[in-house]
């Protein structure tokens, strides 16, 4: 009889701790949320900064799939994501109009620039971004282009249409359908002139012979936004958790975040939430 007692006493409390033990577990894997964003936020060195900061205040960890803006927005389609940070305004209204994002938040701004070669064999250095492409289509220097659906794609191609040459973009224009870090060490290595955000060329180190060349145009205005992914389209999705993400970066404290985030003294984005 007692050895009856002691194996249903045994039963009930290793059933007692396999509750406890799928519990724990279920916390832990809920205790993360995945964020599709794109390369210029996890390559200018903002996550590895901003996503520790998120995690003291809420416990929760981010997964960061880094991007093209375009293949972040598919990604989110898919249902391969809780959250969005990216940057390419229109294609994120877009996105939110179709029901596939609950509400976008604007988070903050840097700026475009287009770097070449420091003896600008082009004759491109200035302000106007426009006349900068108007000589680069005429053939007058390489250009590398990131061909991938990205924000800084997006916002090339809207250059190039604005200088006259979306058609026919130069006979040195090279698409290399990659990522903002790869983009930088093609044109590095080959000399030739590429559009970049100014997060990541500020925390890219193989900067070889390039140079800022273009800047201040306020066409070159780089908008950030974020937004939880709808679950009405993929039930799934970690709503709450994310919304603590978003709620997070915009806040007074997110935003003093992303302000203090700096390489070298020099601050590489501008939160903007509020305005």
């Amino acid at each position: 009889m007692k050895n009856m007692q002691s194996f249903g006493l045994l039963t009930l409390t290793c059933k007692a701790l396999s509750a406890i033990v799928l519990a724990v577990c279920g916390v832990a894997s809920a205790q993360s949320i995945t964020m599709a964003s794109t390369t210029s936020t996890e390559q200018s060195g903002l996550f590895g900064y901003l996503l520790p900061e998120f995690k003291k205040a809420s416990g929760l960890d981010v997964k960061v799939v880094a991007l093209g803006t375009g293949q972040a927005l598919d990604t989110a389609r898919r249902g391969d994501a809780d959250v969005l940070f990216v940057h390419d305004q229109v294609a994120e209204e877009k996105f939110v109009a179709d029901g596939w994002g609950v509400k976008r938040y604007p988070v903050m701004y840097n700026d475009f620039i287009l770097v070449g070669p420091r003896n600008d064999p082009a004759g491109i250095k200035g302000k106007d971004i426009v006349e900068a492409l108007k000589k680069l289509a005429a053939g007058n220097g390489e250009f590398v282009s990131r061909g991938d659906k990205s924000g800084t794609h997006a916002a090339e191609l809207r250059y190039w249409k604005l200088a006259g040459a979306d058609a026919a973009k130069g006979s040195g224009y090279k698409e290399c359908g990659c990522g903002m870090g790869p983009a930088l060490n093609i044109a590095a290595s080959s000399g030739a002139y590429v559009l970049a955000d100014r997060g990541t060329w500020l925390n890219f180190k193989n900067r070889a012979d390039l140079a800022v060349l273009v800047e201040g145009d306020q066409r070159l205005f780089n908008q950030y936004g974020v937004m939880v992914v709808n679950p009405a389209k993929h039930p799934h999705v970690k709503v709450q958790a994310a919304q603590k993400f978003v709620d997070w970066v915009v806040s007074p404290v997110g935003q003093t975040a992303i302000a203090n985030y700096k390489i070298g003294g020099e601050q590489l984005f501008f939160p903007n939430a509020a305005k």
